[in-house]
């Protein structure tokens, strides 16, 4: 306000698209979901740049700027404006013209030529005698097209060409967009995001979304707001410490009101007692806005007892109104909405905190002066305090409203004894309310139990939050800090909060593994909040279901999507499942998907339908995909010449296919060799390794790889043969071979060391020689031989065992498996199974439990899979994903025998 803007501006997060989605939460609760979504990779550009060419995209003419109330459109058209005319940027535009639809809103029954209007409200244009434009370099900058009350057509205004024709305002600006006039000017233009319709994107070249401030810029801004590197450094640690405070301070509004608030409040008072909720940050500024007219017109100092009651009649009337207009969902209002609400201007004008600061006119060149609330979140936190003061009663329908999910915080807040002893003077009394807050929180726990969607229920933890009522989320931490989650025994209010804690925590959601929680299909669709949210994610093995694969598919159709890395191995998705995933790739709506890596479709038992419907994704335009895993799918000859159709589209981007133990012969090569052939083709990696593709298919491939138009970096051909034309992850069975030399003393082997028992009995333990590699401390061993490639191994065990993969370097004295250097699989008679890693342990849910239990390592894709063998099938536990650095070596705790047999006649190792 008072500082120049070179001085206070803090470069804002804009992003060069848009969502594609129409958004009916309420803008909070969209900066909300926006938070979640930080770290995506998108294309995002400086203020300078709005009107300079991008990778794959010509220069624009027509930009729209997205973005919700008090997140920086404004400040951003008026830095770009300044810039320019300083001329440190933008030197080849020659004129920047900057309106507001406020302003424009005026002129709705007069008619202007568009040289008289720019002479109207830019006079030294006319005084310079300049009336044609054609042979200039210049930018319309239209800002608050939200607040347009001028009636815009695209579709039926009469077309106009001629600047100097007479026409109505809201004809001259509809063929200014569209390009009628001025076809060579540039047009910028600002709204939230539930105007941006007004425009049909055939007139609109690009859209960019402002999304506030990210983190690092939130700190940027308070420590030019705080000139004190200390002060600084404890307001973003508290601000960081408040969830609710923290999202806010995407809108950099709300940072201006957090950084008034702070610096009154720390003056008097310790870091400590700051401000924790919006409740009582807003009550504090109210308070703070209160003390300035004493300040100004009274010479006292804003510490002193100064009479706020003097204040009290222009925030009830403030109040009033904020509540009657939010109900109409109007942010803006006339002289004539004040009157309404008994607001005499003149008197409002000596009110200069609680009136001009809360609340702000725009001063137009006209009679009529335009109001709104600083921020809408202040307008819905005086609506609220219009409720409290009133007492009145609103019926739960009107809740129910995503427009006033906000105010509902508030106004739960406002309950709290604490936050009305800031404003008693305001208050006729102030009551205890403890009863009721205790009846509200439960009410609001029974709301959430009651079947409500993930997402609604994160507003009712808000307020429960406001209210300072925990108790959902304590358990829920309580539980996830004595071990993993009985997710079987969570009611739905428990798992609104585990979703609400996960979405509210510190920690990046880079990677959400599903086998943490629960690997099954409600536990999936109860976290389907935090799938959207996250980079990375892991459903290996997960029993998934065609509605779990819907579910997906409506996660995957979403833009803007963090998503993009997706495993779904060992899954039996087949047909059905496939299709649906691959519509979520490409939706109808076209929007490009960021989703990079479908990050193995291993062992999904996919057939030639799967692969016809795969093609498709690489010929689809709208589809970015770059990795896919097809491995250990029985795809056969046929499937692999229908993916090569979609592989040879000039849309297909894929660069790594791997088609690893498909049981694939010669055949397949001949493809293969076509799309290597293929100019368009994009494929830079192609792993093919344990197929039998004989001498034949070799020699295609040979062919496809001397084209001059073949791309192709890496071909795998290791480990093929005739043996490897057998079903399933048999075909990588391997011999394993106990390393006596690490056989712990108190294990006994028999039967030329294919028998491995367990004694406590001193007596009984074994005299081996001293060697450095033998574990001193448990009943551990390692095998001799690494595995390397892709290596198979099943195991018959009694008793309680732990199943291991280890780097040789592991400690040998009081360590177990399960550290950073290895990898286990455990079982219990009480517990059942259990995967730990990194001292990280997660129980597995399985229905039923087996003494016989196999294990797959793929070394090249850094992945560990553990399956149950029930008869000649195996079902799932875990997979870990992991880049191993050295040789890996398989390993055993024994807690009563294992047998280790090598005859290569068995299908397994007992």
């Amino acid at each position: 306000n008072s500082s120049p803007l070179n001085e206070t501006y803090t470069e804002l997060y804009i992003m060069a698209g848009e969502t594609g989605e129409v958004n009916t939460e309420h803008e909070v609760r969209q900066i909300e979901i926006a938070s979640w979504k930080s770290g995506m990779e998108e294309t995002t550009l400086k203020c300078e740049d709005i009107f300079k060419a991008l990778p794959l995209r010509d220069k624009p003419r027509t930009v729209v700027t997205k973005g919700v109330a008090g997140i920086g459109k404004t400040v951003l058209t008026q830095k770009f404006t300044l810039d320019w005319a300083e001329d440190k940027t933008n030197r080849d535009i020659e004129f920047t013209f900057l309106f507001t639809f406020r302003e424009l809103n005026m002129l709705k029954e007069q008619k202007y030529s568009l040289v008289k209007l720019v002479h109207h409200f830019f006079t030294e244009i006319e005084e310079a005698g300049i009336s044609t434009f054609e042979d200039f370099e210049l930018v319309f900058i239209f800002d608050g097209l939200d607040e347009c009350r001028l009636p815009l057509n695209f579709q039926k205004t009469e077309i106009v060409t001629d600047i100097t024709a007479s026409t109505p305002v809201h004809v001259l600006l509809t063929n200014l967009i569209r390009g009628k006039l001025l076809p060579s000017a540039h047009i910028w233009i600002t709204t939230r995001p539930a105007a941006a319709s007004i425009i049909p994107p055939d007139c609109v070249d690009m859209v960019t979304e402002v999304r506030g401030f990210t983190d690092p810029q939130k700190e940027d801004y308070f420590k030019k707001m705080f000139r004190d590197p200390d002060e600084a450094r404890s307001i973003i640690s508290h601000i960081q410490a408040s969830r609710s405070l923290h999202i806010m301070c995407h809108i950099p509004v709300f940072c201006w009101i957090t950084a008034k608030v702070l610096e009154d409040m720390l003056k008097t008072c310790e870091v400590e007692k700051l401000p924790n909720t919006l409740t009582e940050m807003y009550i504090h500024f109210l308070v703070i806005q209160s003390k300035l007219k004493s300040v100004k017109y009274q010479d006292q100092p804003s510490e002193t007892n100064v009479n706020q009651k003097e204040s009290k009649g222009m925030i009830e009337a403030l109040a009033k109104l904020a509540f009657k207009q939010l109900q109409k969902e109007n942010p803006i209002f006339y002289e004539a909405d004040l009157s309404d609400s008994g607001i005499d201007l003149r008197e409002a004008a000596t009110y200069s905190g609680v009136f001009t600061e809360t609340f702000k006119k725009v001063k137009g060149m006209y009679k009529e002066t335009v109001f709104c609330f600083v921020h809408l979140s202040v307008q819905e936190f005086l609506a609220a305090l219009h409720v409290h003061l009133l007492k009145n009663k609103l019926k739960p329908k009107q809740l129910d409203q995503r427009h006033l999910d906000l105010f509902l915080r508030f106004l739960l807040g406002l309950s709290v004894e604490t936050n009305q002893h800031h404003i008693r003077w305001l208050l006729e009394e102030t009551e205890s309310h403890s009863e009721v807050i205790l009846k509200t929180a439960k009410y609001i726990r029974k709301k959430i139990d009651d079947n409500m969607s993930a997402e609604r229920s994160i507003n009712l933890f808000h307020c429960l939050n406001e209210l300072n009522h925990h108790s959902l989320v304590e358990e829920i931490q309580q539980s996830l800090s004595s071990g993993p989650l009985s997710t079987k025994k969570l009611s739905p209010a428990q798992w609104g909060a585990l979703v609400f804690l996960l979405l509210s925590s510190d920690k990046d959601l880079n990677q959400f593994d599903l086998k943490k929680y629960s690997a099954s299909e409600e536990t999936f669709l109860r976290l389907l909040p935090v799938v959207k949210a996250s980079n990375k994610v892991l459903l290996a093995g997960c029993m998934f279901t065609e509605k779990s694969c819907g579910s997906l598919a409506s996660v995957l159709s979403v833009r803007p999507s963090k998503l993009t890395e997706l495993d779904l191995s060992y899954n039996k998705l087949e047909y059905s499942g496939v299709k649906q995933l691959c519509e979520g790739l490409f939706p109808h709506c076209g929007a490009i998907k960021e989703l990079l890596i479908l990050h193995r479709l291993s062992g999904c038992g996919l057939s030639e339908r799967s692969s016809e419907v795969l093609s498709s994704v690489f010929s689809s335009r709208s589809s970015a995909l770059r990795h896919l895993d097809l491995s250990n799918n029985d795809l056969q000859d046929s499937e692999v010449k229908e993916l090569s159709v979609g592989l040879k589209s000039p849309c297909s981007s894929l660069e790594t296919l791997c088609l690893s133990g498909c049981e694939l012969s010669g055949r397949s090569c001949e493809a293969l060799s076509s799309v290597l052939r293929c100019p368009s083709s994009q494929l830079r990696h192609l792993d093919l390794s344990n197929n039998d593709l004989q001498d034949s298919g070799v020699t295609q491939l040979s062919h496809g790889l001397k084209s001059s138009h073949c791309s192709l970096e890496t071909l795998r051909l290791d480990h093929c043969g005739a043996q490897r034309i057998r079903p399933g992850l048999r075909k990588y069975l391997c011999e394993l071979e106990v390393d006596v030399n690490t056989v712990n003393r108190c294990l006994v082997l028999s039967d030329n060391n294919r028998t491995v028992s367990y004694y406590t009995d001193f007596s009984k333990m074994q005299r081996y020689d001293d060697h450095p590699d033998r574990f001193q401390t448990g009943s551990q061993l390692l095998c001799k031989s690494a595995v390397t490639g892709r290596c198979y191994w099943e195991v018959e065990f009694n008793g309680n065992v732990s199943i291991a993969l280890s780097y040789k370097g592991i400690k040998r004295t009081a360590v177990q498996f399960g550290n950073e250097q290895s990898w286990r699989l455990s079982y219990s008679k009480h517990d059942g199974y259990s995967v730990t890693h990194n001292s990280e342990m997660f129980t597995l849910s399985s229905p039923s439990v087996s003494n016989r239990v196999s294990v797959y390592v793929d070394c090249p894709a850094g992945t560990l899979s553990f399956y149950r063998v029930s008869s000649d099938s195996l079902i799932h536990l875990h997979t870990f994903s992991a880049t191993f650095t050295g040789p890996v070596y398989p390993g055993f705790t024994v807690s009563e025998s294992v047998k280790l047999s090598l005859k290569k006649t068995k299908n397994f190792l007992t």
